[in-house]
């Protein structure tokens, strides 16, 4: 079974957060993994960007009712119709995940993936939240990701 790293954040983003989120897709790409994320834009079209750049594979989660929504860095659409409810499939899909910037969905996010069990890195986030790990770079989140699972 392939790994699979949940990439959390904002829908829009800006150019920081984005260069950020493209970074780590680069890295979960480099490492062999599936990038997991809601699929539309901002932090998870940055990440997915990243991942396809390095030749890896992205699976969005998405909330409406059309495979059309997701972004153009998406391999795999999964069309949940649910709205942020899916967020709960995301945190409980994911092997791990990252905190990219964010706001009150990622906040959902983090909290559905804790209570699953799944390490939580957080990279430029506004929030010190208890049981996620921060990190200060791409690189280092991806690191830090992979050691809590394996």
């Amino acid at each position: 079974m392939e790994i699979q790293i949940g990439v959390i954040g904002a829908g829009s983003c800006d150019s920081e957060i984005d260069s950020l989120a493209e970074e780590v897709g680069r890295e979960i790409a480099k490492r062999g993994a599936y990038l997991l994320c809601g699929g539309m834009g901002g932090v998870m079209e940055a990440a997915c960007r990243g991942c396809k750049k390095e030749g890896g594979k992205t699976v969005g989660i998405l909330p409406g009712s059309s495979a059309k929504q997701a972004n153009p860095y998406v391999d795999i659409a999964i069309v949940t119709d649910m709205g942020h409810a899916r967020n709960a499939i995301i945190a409980a899909s994911c092997d791990a995940a990252i905190a990219v910037g964010g706001e009150y969905g990622t906040l959902s996010e983090i909290a559905l993936s804790i209570k699953n069990g799944k390490p939580v890195i957080r990279l430029c986030s506004k929030w010190d939240i208890e049981g996620t790990i921060p990190a200060h770079s791409a690189k280092e989140a991806v690191d830090m990701v992979f050691k809590k699972i394996n």
